[in-house]
């Protein structure tokens, strides 16, 4: 082993090098312990197969660094140990070259950022399942039973408006499931006439109809083993309805222009954004069918009910967009931030998204400011005018949002400190160390006080 990796391998953090086709060349003990992979066969292997990011897919740092040939230092992301454990990390990129100057590949460093991640979901009072976070009171429910939902193979129906991100929650119910291993599978019913629609879920044979020259197989059949979504199902047609249930019900289907059913193994996750027991007092949706899919039902909540997240995703969104779109917007002004709180959402996250995505394009300093944001944000909206400083730090707007829960779960729990801890699923020494630090403390009153009035009071009702 060479001196320098000799050194590399007694460092904590890890390690690993590739050339300039993106084969591992090197990896140091650090990076084998947190990934758990044996080094000997992860050399010679394409680095997204070994550490799954989710820079991977379309925005891989260290490709963007030997296009460029500019280092990238800290970027946060996180990686897929072959456990399916998801760990946060920060990673380093550069170019490596030999000892002439030419370029051979590249180097990456990478840091766990596990106990940093669950310390901050501790101090902000969040909860997280895999890609799952929320700060709301309001998706209390949703987290109470994920992980239960999770570890059975029972169907699904998740509610809610359009953009709430139910495929995000249908992806992290199978990502914590015990099918993770198998394939997810997504369609939108409502994107497909009904004859695509019945070729797509369930494939077609050789010859079924003119221009079928090739066997296909169906999203049934892609998802085997798996789960498959089948998002906005409440557009789907009375006759693919019947089909459907069928399909459910016997557990097998036919693939168009097959002699014999195929036996399928999938977790169903249905999604809809229209209510579908109105549907079914109205005729528009079997019964029958309704039932099937509706064993478990979780709703996820708009946007303006979950006003708490809006700091927090729009400094996800941003970090995103940065490395997408190359750019190094630091953050939003709080004027600006304030303007999205109060906005009413109907588009919800999505629409959230693609607001911060065209604010970056227009944003020309550092910070997004009202005058980046679209015009329906802004026009005939009075600007905030508080005593918060205008410095655009995130942590502000973790205050903020942090305020806004407390006093939230406070008022849900008649103002029991304790209980509200446990509302918001933090210790309740986190909680009121939070109370204390937030100035919220010195606004309750002390609970084990008594004033005369009241002891008078108890006092004639025990008489």
């Amino acid at each position: 082993m060479n001196a320098e990796y000799s050194i590399l391998e007694s460092i904590s953090d890890g390690v690993f090098t590739v050339d300039k086709d993106f084969r591992i060349t090197y990896l140091n003990r650090s990076a084998e312990e947190m990934i758990l992979v044996d080094r000997e066969e992860a050399i010679g292997r394409f680095c997204c197969e070994v550490f799954r990011s989710n820079l991977c897919e379309g925005a891989c740092a260290l490709r963007r660094t030997l296009e460029q040939g500019k280092p990238i230092i800290d970027l946060s992301c996180f990686i897929i140990n072959n456990e399916g454990r998801r760990l946060p990390i920060s990673i380093s990129t550069a170019v490596l070259r030999d000892r002439d100057g030419n370029v051979i590949g590249g180097a990456e460093t990478f840091r766990n950022l596990s106990d940093i991640e669950e310390l901050r979901q501790e101090i902000t009072g969040g909860q997280r399942l895999g890609d799952f976070v929320s700060h709301s009171p309001s998706m209390q429910k949703i987290f109470s039973k994920l992980k239960a939902v999770a570890e059975t193979n029972t169907t699904v129906l998740i509610t809610g408006e359009t953009g709430t991100g139910k495929e995000l929650l249908a992806r992290t119910i199978h990502a914590h499931s015990p099918r993770q291993d198998k394939p997810f599978v997504a369609i939108n019913c409502g994107a497909f006439p009904d004859t695509l629609l019945e070729s797509e879920l369930f494939g077609y044979k050789k010859g079924a109809f003119t221009g079928a020259d090739r066997d296909k197989p169906g999203r049934f059949a892609l998802a085997e083993g798996g789960a498959l979504m089948l998002d906005e199902i409440g557009e789907i047609s009375s006759a693919m309805q019947v089909r459907l249930l069928r399909v459910l019900q016997e557990r097998s289907y036919e693939p168009l222009g097959a002699v014999k059913a195929v036996k399928t193994n999938v977790r169903i996750i249905a999604a809809t954004h229209r209510n579908l027991r109105e549907m079914v007092r109205d005729g528009e949706f079997r019964e029958d069918l309704f039932y099937r899919i509706n064993v478990i039902q979780m709703e996820m909540p708009p946007l303006r009910e979950r006003r708490e997240d809006i700091p927090f995703l729009v400094d996800s969104f941003i970090r995103r967009f940065n490395l997408s779109m190359e750019r190094n917007v630091s953050g939003i002004s709080q004027t600006a931030l304030r303007l999205l709180s109060a906005y009413s959402w109907p588009g919800n996250i999505r629409q959230l998204e693609n607001v911060i995505e065209r604010s970056m394009v227009f944003c020309k300093g550092a910070l997004i400011e009202p005058a980046d944001l679209p015009a329906e944000l802004t026009e005939g909206m009075p600007l905030p005018d508080d005593n918060v400083s205008p410095s655009g730090a995130i942590s502000d707007a973790v205050q903020q949002s942090e305020r806004q829960a407390i006093h939230a779960a406070l008022e849900k729990t008649g103002g029991n400190r304790r209980q509200a801890a446990q509302l918001l699923g933090i210790h309740p020494t986190t909680f009121y160390r939070k109370l204390k630090s937030l100035g919220i403390a010195l606004e309750l009153p002390d609970g084990r006080r008594k004033t005369r009035a009241e002891k008078t009071a108890r006092k004639a009702k025990l008489q």
